[in-house]
């Protein structure tokens, strides 16, 4: 019977996606996810004016061929502690509302066959789950990892091996071909049009799918080895239990994406180390436990210094706001650390930034003297605090200004604290990391 329904379901799987009522559906999963106009200009809402019409139109000329997709709007932007950038594309929302809706009737078909110990852009997985199997493995005794970094995955994805892929699952030769106008549909930027001969673009709707098929080949050939890992997306971990066994899998698992995946491996920054000195989703396992990694420390502490600066017009409040804004994501994301002290560390940084801000406005130290004393800080203590010809920085952590502008005081000014809302399980790390 199943196999009945699923031959049912591929010969009417053309239907399906053209269907204006699934349409309707996918239009409805593309607004929710915002995003800007692409290059012909029309926003989420514009396209939703007139949304019976344009559904319409779109069935149509999918249906009778004459739907041709837009280029796709190049946008780049700078990678995390780097000075590359990442390209990303932008789609028209005709286009998106169209490949959501492949992607709605392809998934069920994939995703049941996908390993489990694949996380990403899957229905009901998430990262949090993976650093947890992650976890796991690493207390169970496979503490060294095998790292590896796929070069411009989404850019370098072979097309046909995509085509050939999809065609082992769909045989309706009107999906393929639309999937491959899809993937050829060209990106425009700055310099023009410029043609798309491989990759599927990272930030349209059908390429985390089909990142999925590609690199589901891999998770095969990783559990026919009888290998544990956990893959998020292009971001794969193997772990094994010596360095001699994550070397030799290094190698070899390097030559099959290379060679049967036609994907190149970044061999300057794949590796196999212990899996203390590897970052994966952000975090790092040291000594079975789940911290924020060293480098994901770092860039939030630039993060804070650039949503606080020393000097701005910026209104207070509207500096809480954007601080707030940002904090309640990242915190959200790196509630997986299991030592608190590391949200302490961070929120602590964004406070001080504040208080070296309020320091910084005051133009004269006889100017700071008055504000600390209308603070509550007795005059003696603020006299002795600001007069030690101490700079901004070393100012903002002195006696009397954290006394001045202390923890009750931002709470009260509606600085967001993720400690204040932390799961009760969390304990104190009772190991030294040196975290920079």
């Amino acid at each position: 019977m199943e196999q009945l329904n699923l031959t049912y379901t591929m010969c009417r799987l053309f239907e399906e996606i053209t269907s204006p009522i699934q349409l309707k559906r996918a239009y409805r999963l593309v607004k929710s996810n915002r995003g800007a106009a692409g290059v012909d200009g029309v926003t989420i809402d514009a396209y939703g004016i007139n949304l019976e019409e344009e559904i319409k139109d779109l069935s149509h000329s999918v249906i009778s061929w004459q739907y041709k997709p837009h280029p796709v709007k190049r946008v780049e932007i700078p990678k995390a502690g780097s000075d590359k950038k990442r390209k990303l594309g932008i789609p028209c929302v005709r286009d998106r509302v169209l490949q959501t809706s492949i992607k709605m009737s392809l998934e069920p078909l994939f995703d049941r066959d996908f390993s489990e110990n694949s996380y990403g852009f899957r229905p009901n997985r998430n990262q949090k789950q993976a650093i947890a199997q992650a976890k796991e493995l690493v207390q169970n005794g496979k503490e060294w990892v095998v790292d590896i970094d796929l070069e411009n995955f989404f850019d370098g994805m072979n097309q046909d091996k995509i085509i050939h892929l999809l065609s082992k699952k769909v045989d309706d030769k009107r999906v393929l071909r639309l999937i491959g106008l899809t993937l050829r549909s060209g990106v425009m930027n700055l310099q023009g049009f410029s043609p798309t001969l491989k990759g599927s673009t990272q930030g349209s709707p059908l390429s985390p799918l089909l990142s999925n098929i590609v690199l589901d080949e891999l998770d095969k050939e990783l559990e026919k080895r009888g290998l544990e890992f956990c893959r998020f997306a292009d971001d794969a971990n193997i772990y094994v239990g010596s360095q001699k066994a994550a070397s030799r899998i290094l190698a070899s698992i390097t030559n099959f994406i290379e060679g049967k995946l036609k994907l190149k491996v970044n061999k300057d920054k794949s590796q196999a180390a212990p899996t203390s000195a590897v970052k994966f989703l952000g975090i790092t396992i040291v000594t079975g436990m789940v911290l924020i990694s060293a480098i994901s420390m770092k860039r939030a502490t630039a993060k804070v210094a650039e949503l606080v600066p020393r000097r701005t017009h910026m209104p207070f409040e509207m500096q809480i706001e954007r601080v707030n804004r940002w904090y309640r994501g990242w915190s959200n994301y790196y509630n997986v650390t299991e030592t608190p002290s590391q949200l302490r560390t961070i929120e602590s940084r964004i406070r001080r930034r504040f208080r070296a801000q309020i320091v910084s406005n005051q133009k004269r130290k006889r100017h700071l003297l008055n504000k600390l004393i209308k603070q509550g800080v007795s005059k003696s203590v603020a006299y002795g605090s600001i007069y030690k010809n101490r700079k901004t920085w070393e100012l903002s952590h002195c006696a009397a200004v954290d006394k001045a502008w202390n923890n009750r005081w931002f709470r009260e000014q509606g600085l967001y604290s993720a400690l204040r809302t932390r799961l009760p399980h969390w304990q104190p790390l009772k190991v030294w990391i040196k975290l920079i």
